[in-house]
């Protein structure tokens, strides 16, 4: 497994590897790893010849009360999983290669962004879109691999890319959860085992909005309140959003349908930020709730 630090050394790399002929799939993440992003990179090597992962804690998406410091991050555990998974290439640059002096250059997605997760993280996409464009220059891939957990994150990296017409497909990958019904996430490993049952109102409260939806409920304000509810009867936990919108604008809806997706995101303790979503009317690669 290759092992990058230095942006011109990826180029040159994938320059060699397009001279073989080879498709490129990329998988970008911000490292500790967990089995949705072992999927994410099986995901890739079924459309592509070779898989590079970016392995990056990306400054700018984070505001300056959020969690940037907390982060967990083990990458010696994350180098043995890549081995494992046969990656063919993993990026690791520094914010001080990303971001050199002097850099003052920023891309942003604007009508996406202002829901949800934007709200109350209003710079936190410019910094994604930001980052994603520079990793999507720097190794040129042929496939992006992106999680359905960010459901709001891989709405606005398709919208990116159709709008600059990037030479790229973006693919995105259902949700993984752990037996309980937990969505997997790297900041899982920050919650203390006293709010683990805290934590599952998440993905209890998608499950209750989904029974409500199958018993005849469509309106969408009504929906929502019930959830509100249920998530607020646990302990520790702080409703940023519950919102339900058309999967394809992100805006909110009155009347639910086929469409409508239940968009969750929840402070823990106010330590540890979550987030959900699935369809009311969900697929059976919906997970396991």
């Amino acid at each position: 497994m290759e092992i990058l630090h230095e942006p011109k050394d990826m180029q040159q790399w994938v320059r060699a590897q397009r001279r073989t002929g080879a498709t490129i799939g990329l998988v970008p993440t911000m490292g500790y790893f967990h089995d949705g992003h072992l999927s994410l990179m099986r995901l890739a090597q079924q459309h592509a010849d070779i898989v590079v992962v970016s392995l990056f804690v990306n400054p700018t998406q984070f505001g300056p009360s959020e969690d940037l410091d907390r982060y967990p991050r083990d990458l010696e555990r994350d180098m043995l999983m890549l081995r494992r998974e046969q990656v063919t290439a993993v990026f690791v640059p520094t914010p001080e290669l990303m971001y050199p002096p002097g850099f003052q250059t920023e891309v942003r997605v604007q009508h996406l962004t202002t829901h949800l997760c934007g709200r109350t993280r209003p710079n936190h996409f410019a910094g994604v879109a930001t980052v994603v464009t520079k990793l999507f220059n720097i190794v040129q891939p042929d496939v992006a691999v992106f999680g359905e957990k960010d459901y709001q994150q891989i709405t606005v990296i398709r919208r990116l890319v159709a709008d600059l017409n990037l030479p790229v497909r973006i693919v995105g990958g259902p949700i993984v959860r752990e037996d309980d019904g937990l969505a997997m996430s790297s900041r899982n490993a920050n919650l203390e085992p006293l709010h683990r049952a805290s934590a599952l109102s998440l993905s209890s409260g998608l499950s209750l909005a989904r029974e409500l939806y199958r018993k005849g409920e469509r309106d969408a304000a009504s929906i929502a309140a019930t959830v509100q509810r249920h998530i607020l009867s646990f302990p520790f936990t702080a409703i940023d959003y519950v919102s339900l919108i058309d999967s394809r604008s992100l805006e909110p809806v009155q009347q639910a349908d086929a469409h409508t997706r239940l968009a969750l995101a929840v402070h823990i303790d106010g330590k540890v930020r979550l987030i959900d979503n699935g369809l009311l009317s969900p697929s059976p690669q919906d997970g396991n709730i």
